[in-house]
């Protein structure tokens, strides 16, 4: 179901993998309470990869039941929003001038090339980190070198583990890639250089110098 979940670019490019998730998808299917619903956890991968041209890196789905869409950062929107999300909608109107959303569909900007992808695309409810030993973090590293061999990129990092990933593709890759680095918009550090950080249009720069069109971040 997970590989065939994939948009058939993807199914190409990551042919070899084809194993790799169908072993992550029978552990999967041994556990109990996973979110998101299992028919969400190839979300990020459902957009034609050929087309990508922004990464945001993110490291589990949201734990609470029923948050969890299968995109990094976005969420149900019936939902209360995470402060993680909230802070990401204050950034972006303190950056573009865009109005800070309480309920945020992430979705407009997967149409425009961004893919929205956390290492680890499954946990269990009531406990984030559950599944990051089912090798999720394998496909999704793998996932992420294709990528950076076949397009130009902007990565925005946000997090020391996203920084450490999104520097060590970048080592690799045949491709451009652009790294915007911050520390993340949890609660914890948003203070501590997301904020005034401006990752949407930074990005939207380094698009137009790669030769890409911008992404209208507005929601």
């Amino acid at each position: 179901m997970f590989f065939e979940a994939m948009h058939p670019n993807w199914q190409a490019w990551l042919a070899q993998l084809e194993p790799v998730l169908r072993q992550i998808e029978d552990r999967v299917n041994r556990e109990i309470d996973v979110t998101p619903d299992l028919p969400s956890v190839m979300r990020a991968f459902e957009q034609d990869p050929s087309k990508v041209k922004v990464v945001i890196i993110g490291q589990d789905p949201y734990p609470t039941k029923g948050d969890a869409v299968g995109l990094a950062f976005a969420m149900n929107a019936d939902s209360k929003m995470p402060r993680s999300l909230v802070n990401i909608m204050k950034e972006l109107e303190s950056d573009l001038g865009i109005e800070a959303k309480t309920q945020a569909d992430l979705s407009k900007w997967i149409d425009q090339g961004v893919l929205l992808l956390n290492r680890t695309l499954t946990t269990q409810i009531g406990k984030a980190g559950a599944h990051s030993k089912l090798g999720w973090d394998e496909f999704t590293a793998a996932a992420l070198r294709e990528l950076a061999n076949r397009n130009d990129l902007v990565f925005i990092l946000w997090g020391t583990p996203a920084i450490e990933l999104g520097r060590h593709i970048a080592a690799g890759a045949s491709k451009r890639c652009v790294l915007l680095e911050s520390t993340h918009p949890s609660p914890l550090s948003a203070y501590r250089g997301f904020f005034g950080s401006k990752p949407f249009s930074k990005t939207n720069e380094h698009l137009v110098a790669l030769g890409l069109e911008p992404v209208d971040w507005s929601l």
